[in-house]
């Protein structure tokens, strides 16, 4: 982070600055942090109140806090009251953002932010000093806390934003404040809050109300909610698809085994071809976006083919794990109708003459949607051809129920994941491939980390 006043901050939000004027290199919401000049934020959360620690936190060492609570500021030291701290957080990332005055490349959607998120820094990074939203840090929070990692030699900056409700990502953009807007999908994650499809579209096109003048819509013209914006929105828009062939970028040629994709994509006239290591139909999806953002940019293509072929997932996205010759997949850190299909897809595509067994979970926050939902994932399940399914979760078990009706009897229901370690230990077999799928709050990687245990034990 480069230097600011305390001043400048107070000014900019303002706060009631008490004490002297200070130079600050580090913003926090972490009372425990307090080497060097830094400025710590009392965010009140559902445990504690961060105000409760802003004295101590001046005692302990720090700089500066910035606190909605009065209390006596010890000397040499310095304190910003404020009437909203969670506001105030939001408005030095701004304050700081603008200062800065990079491009940045900001990014939603119902599936696949983080894995887009992935692919736009290794593409844009073969052609410019990148930073990117690090693991889940799209919220109120989180945003601001990514902008507070940025400085001045960083030259492209790829932010995620995500949202449960209506409204979230308008504060997140006013941030962030776009040069690029990257929406990947219309899905039904949070359908339960937002009760529609056609509200989730409105809530994911809040990014653009951030949006620099001139700046660039990158979208998906195969995902019908998106393709109803064209020639609606007052900022030029890029479509990407695999399926309209009308779309300014196409995927065609597509060439998929265990390994990975490859394609091809137009470029002004001009064919190129494109590999990825990684498998699933999304991962395209997500390249072609970086493709077009890259252009966007005035890369060379030589560099974006580079940064494609370089790409791979962060986190629990797509994990492959080897133990003796069973191969398991984790990709348990989120879960949407149409990212179980893609998931369940990849699985597919991974078999290779290999038994594939699905552990698949609930998909939360489906509210009223939670049965229908559960039952597409299980048509998903069947078309794909899934060998074995395993369930765990209320909802899921109409996963299970979808895929008996279909005449599969290879299906096992448990009611929590110690339970399904237990059995995944003695069914599985060398040469298996097993995927693990579902929301985060359901911990699938407790069963993927007991059946390691069982296995290695085993061999």
């Amino acid at each position: 982070m480069d230097n600011l006043s305390l001043k400048s901050i107070s000014d900019f939000i303002g706060g009631n600055l008490v004490g002297d004027d200070k130079i600050i290199n580090k913003i926090t919401t972490d009372s425990r942090i307090t080497d060097g000049q830094v400025l710590f934020v009392g965010i009140k959360g559902d445990r504690f109140d961060g105000n409760d620690f802003a004295k101590s936190f001046l005692e302990n060492g720090g700089t500066c806090a910035v606190s909605e609570k009065d209390f006596e500021v010890p000397n040499g030291k310095a304190a910003i009251f404020v009437d909203d701290t969670k506001k105030a957080l939001r408005d030095i990332a701004e304050y700081y953002r603008v200062k800065l005055g990079l491009d940045v490349i900001g990014v939603t959607g119902s599936v696949g932010k983080t894995s887009t998120k992935d692919m736009l820094n290794s593409v844009i990074g073969c052609g410019f000093k990148t930073f990117a939203t690090k693991g889940n840090f799209n919220n109120e929070i989180g945003v601001p806390l990514t902008v507070f990692e940025l400085d001045s030699t960083v030259e492209k900056a790829i932010i995620e934003m995500g949202m449960s409700s209506l409204g979230e990502i308008s504060v997140l953009t006013k941030i962030a404040k776009p040069k690029i807007a990257v929406i990947t999908n219309i899905g039904t994650a949070h359908i339960g809050n937002l009760g529609s499809r056609e509200n989730i579209l409105k809530a994911k096109l809040e990014i653009l109300e951030g949006l620099q003048p001139n700046g660039t819509l990158i979208t998906n013209a195969d995902d019908d909610m998106l393709v109803t914006v064209k020639d609606k929105l007052n900022c030029k828009i890029v479509y990407v698809a695999i399926e309209k062939a009308d779309a300014d970028y196409v995927a065609y040629d597509i060439l998929t085994d265990a390994n990975g994709s490859s394609f091809k994509v137009k470029i002004k006239n001009k064919e190129y071809e494109f590999k990825i290591n990684v498998v699933g139909k999304h991962h395209i999806y997500n390249a072609l976006s970086a493709i077009a953002c890259g252009i966007e940019l005035g890369m060379e293509v030589k560099d974006i083919i580079k940064g494609v072929s370089n790409f791979a997932p962060s986190g629990m996205r797509q994990k492959e794990i080897k133990v003796g010759r069973v191969t398991l997949v984790e990709d348990c850190y989120n879960a949407s109708t149409s990212s179980m299909d893609s998931s369940l897809c990849m699985l597919s595509a991974m078999a290779n003459k290999r038994r594939t067994i699905a552990v698949l979970g609930d998909i939360l926050e489906q509210g009223n949607f939670a049965e229908e939902n559960h039952r597409k994932v299980g048509e998903y399940a069947i078309n794909h051809k899934i060998n074995t399914l395993v369930t765990v979760g209320n909802d899921a078990k109409y996963i299970a129920d979808e895929v008996r009706k279909n005449g599969n009897n290879n299906v096992y229901e448990f009611e929590n994941n110690n339970s399904a370690a237990e059995f995944l230990g003695n069914y599985i077999l060398d040469d298996d491939v097993v995927l693990f799928k579902a929301s985060r709050g359901m911990k699938f990687e407790e069963i993927s980390s007991k059946l390691q245990e069982l296995l290695k034990g085993r061999n």
